[in-house]
């Protein structure tokens, strides 16, 4: 049976994603800090922000460029990401964003696949923009480079270029919730990457459904290191955060020492984080040496985060350590632990090992994917596991010209399939167990490798790991782990196999280690167990 979140409905307009984000601005949220670019201190306001939004959207429809047109975004986190993607959407283009670390062929690939008309980008990714351009027939002017030398130099518009123009930006007419206005791309960690189709409503409600749960407001810093290329941070950090009239202190890549300083100079309040980064923070040795302490709290997405190391992050930090759940094709955010701990709004804290409960305005299902029923929800305790289905204003459109994938994720006329199993306690807390395709099926039995990577995260002398399905010399799929070892650290297979040995059931103990230097992850900070099983 499905069972609604616990939360009332919250309102979601049937507006575009400009409009909701500073439609409502005041004369004091006009004068706040928006933006603090980490490298130079230099702020932007959320007033001269909204004008450099508007003068990229009339850049864009000084092109020719509006509904029905894509333009591509090859870029890290810089203050003027926030100023051309929401200047492409206020323009009534789609965006579609391209992960910083691509190489010029995956550029190209999605240039392709997305038919964009320009592509916007910066210095230090220009290679790879410049060569994928060319392999698509792109011309020179339809590659922007923010901070090149401009247009008269080398053929390529810079920002003094595109912006400069003094275009208004346009009267646009759509329909906020067909309309697409992003396009991201799925991270392939299972498959082929997939361009997933999100409406204005789609991310407007997300937003929406998210806004009375994480508990950011208008005094807030926030960390933004997190890429806004990726979903999680486009929406929960650079949405979700303009939304609130929180400052956003946005850092072009995480370095572990840039990050420690940047809390201390600035006084950072709120952060997202992978879990990468809280396997560093809580065992790091470096993070006494500064003061964090104004960090209130800490949410983790992206990839599952350990219940102990998200408590040893809790307490060595003394703040709130929060989880959620989502994923692309969901806008993304569909659980969260509320920054409450749930204490306040549910009457009961959750357990960090779990997701929260369901956002507003959303319906779940637990099914079992052997006999497709509906997993009982119990009375007390915790159900069995089964695949996480998902309702609501926040799931997708559908995959961009793959019908077929659409129909296989999006079934029973509106229900999303995740692909992730998970379990209900009573009070409809969900806890994610593992990828429903990254199951190890190990004499029959199933052995979730998210348990066994967290297990191996407790060992001291571990620094990282990852655990996938391998075939043994019997053709017997059985759990092998791939260990970063920490500096310094003796550390043998047998050592490995005996400590899980110790700890699990029989049959959950991994067979096989291999030590690398280290774990392959996506920006988001999800491991990519198809690049290990090459």
């Amino acid at each position: 049976m499905s069972f609604s979140s616990p939360y009332p409905d919250v309102v979601v307009p049937n507006v575009s994603v400009y409009e909701y984000l500073f439609g409502s601005l005041t004369e004091t949220d006009l004068d706040r800090t928006a933006l603090i670019d980490s490298t130079s201190g230099a702020t932007t306001t959320y007033r001269q922000l909204v004008g450099q939004i508007d003068a990229a959207a009339g850049a864009v429809a000084a092109r020719g460029l509006g509904v029905g047109d894509v333009v591509a975004i090859l870029s890290p986190n810089i203050p003027a990401f926030a100023t051309v993607f929401h200047g492409v959407l206020r323009a009534g283009a789609t965006a579609t964003t391209l992960n910083a670390l691509f190489t010029a062929p995956e550029v190209a690939k999605q240039l392709v696949d997305s038919e964009a008309r320009l592509l916007i980008t910066i210095t230090a990714l220009a290679p790879a923009a410049l060569e994928a351009a060319r392999e698509v027939g792109l011309a020179d002017d339809a590659v922007v480079i923010l901070d090149g030398d401009g247009l008269a130099a080398d053929g390529h518009p810079n920002a003094a270029d595109f912006l400069g123009g003094g275009h208004r930006a346009p009267d646009v007419d759509f329909d906020p919730a067909t309309h697409i206005a992003v396009l991201p791309y799925s991270s392939g960690t299972t498959g082929n990457p997939k361009g997933v189709k999100l409406s204005h409503r789609n991310l407007v409600a997300n937003v929406a459904q998210i806004e009375p749960l994480n508990g950011m407001t208008s005094d807030d810093v926030v960390l933004a290191v997190l890429p806004f290329f990726h979903i999680y941070g486009m929406t929960v950090l650079l949405n979700a955060a303009l939304r609130a009239r929180a400052s956003l202190l946005v850092m072009p890549r995480f370095d572990l020492i840039a990050f420690l300083e940047s809390v201390q100079r600035h006084r950072i309040t709120y952060a997202f984080i992978a879990p990468p980064v809280a396997v560093a923070l809580a065992k790091h040795p470096i993070i006494d040496e500064y003061d964090l302490s104004s960090i209130h709290t800490m949410l983790s997405g992206a990839a599952p985060l350990d219940e102990e190391l998200g408590n040893a992050v809790a307490q060595r930090l003394d703040l709130h350590m929060l989880q959620g759940f989502g994923m692309s094709e969901l806008s993304p955010v569909s659980h969260i632990i509320p920054f409450d701990g749930g204490v306040g709004t549910r009457g009961v804290r959750a357990p960090l090992s779990s997701v929260g409960w369901a956002v507003p305005n959303t319906e779940n299902r637990i099914v079992d994917p052997a006999t497709g029923a509906d997993v009982d929800i119990p009375a007390d305790g915790v159900s069995a596991p089964g695949e996480l289905w998902v309702r609501g204003p926040n799931v997708m459109v559908g995959y961009l010209n793959n019908d077929a994938a659409t129909a296989e994720t999006i079934v029973d006329g509106d229900w999303l399939r995740t692909g992730d199993m998970a379990t209900v306690d009573a009070t409809g807390c969900v806890t994610i167990v593992d990828r429903l395709k990254e199951l190890i099926k190990y004499k029959g039995y199933q052995v979730p490798p998210a348990e066994l990577e967290a297990l191996l995260l407790t060992h001291p002398q571990i620094a990282d790991a990852a655990v996938i399905g391998v075939n043994d010399a019997d053709g017997e799929e059985i759990p092998k782990a791939y260990v970063v070892a920490q500096d310094g650290a003796e550390l043998s297979e047998d050592d490995v196999i005996a400590f899980t040995a110790e700890r699990v059931a029989p049959y959950k103990k991994v067979r096989a280690v291999e030590f690398i230097d280290a774990i392959p992850k996506s920006s988001a900070g999800k491991i990519l167990r198809k690049d290990l099983r090459r």
